[in-house]
């Protein structure tokens, strides 16, 4: 324990958050959990527990005999994202305190999410999760890049037939609690949610402790009172 709590003292260094984090959010514990699993070891895609983590030993594979195949995704069927909806660049920048970053056009740092799936992609994240956490929508698949490798960037099917992009097979989103470009306050939010780096990793340069994360905003503009907005959402994603 002693160990743990040091090895979390040394992750979570003093000045490392982004200005302005936690003011809106409550801080929560890791439960048995000094720090949030690694880049090789992800959360239990669509395990109910935000901090539960994978089975690293697991050996579960698909049936090789098996002869149903995945239906052809149907391109007529699939929405038409308005222009200002879609993420239409990638760009690799470095931001201060955090480092290597992912970014979308605007400016804005994209995440990834511990209960999504990557082999193959898989959302996990819908209803009042993709309102937090807006899903990087594309029409095409084909977003300008600089700095990310083409050979990484693809797309999955959500579960409204909307087409996301994904870096390394995970699904790419926003934090609505990102108010400002280039702003990170969505590192670590539920111990599942972390920025990406260009290579698709969760970049664990800087780990402020686990935080709330926002309200949806119908739920936002329903708070009334200062001490609702002080201590977070009770949403788990």
């Amino acid at each position: 324990m002693v160990l743990g709590a040091a090895l979390a003292a040394i992750v979570a260094l003093p000045g490392c958050a982004p200005a302005g984090y936690g003011e809106n959010t409550a801080a929560a514990d890791y439960g048995n959990a000094a720090e949030p699993a690694s880049n090789e070891v992800a959360a239990t895609p669509g395990a109910a527990d935000a901090t539960a983590e994978a089975d690293p030993d697991s050996t579960a594979e698909a049936d090789p005999d098996s002869t149903e195949e995945a239906a052809p995704a149907d391109e007529a069927n699939t929405p038409e994202i308005s222009e200002e909806l879609t993420t239409t660049q990638l760009t690799a920048t470095k931001v201060a305190k955090m480092g290597e970053t992912v970014q979308d056009q605007d400016g804005f740092v994209l995440y990834r999410f511990d209960k999504d799936e990557d082999d193959p992609a898989k959302s996990n994240c819908n209803g009042d999760c993709a309102a937090i956490w807006p899903a990087a929508l594309t029409n095409d698949g084909t977003p300008s890049l600089d700095g990310v490798d083409e050979s990484l960037v693809g797309t999955v099917t959500r579960a409204d037939g909307t087409k996301q992009l994904t870096l390394k097979g995970w699904p790419l989103y926003r934090y609505i609690g990102d108010k400002k470009p280039g702003q990170w306050k969505g590192q670590n939010v539920s111990g599942t949610w972390f920025v990406i780096t260009p290579e698709g990793t969760k970049n664990l340069t800087c780990l402020p402790k686990i935080s709330k994360p926002v309200a949806p905003p119908a739920a936002e503009d329903a708070e009334s009172s200062d001490e609702a907005s002080d201590t977070g959402s009770d949403y788990s994603y």
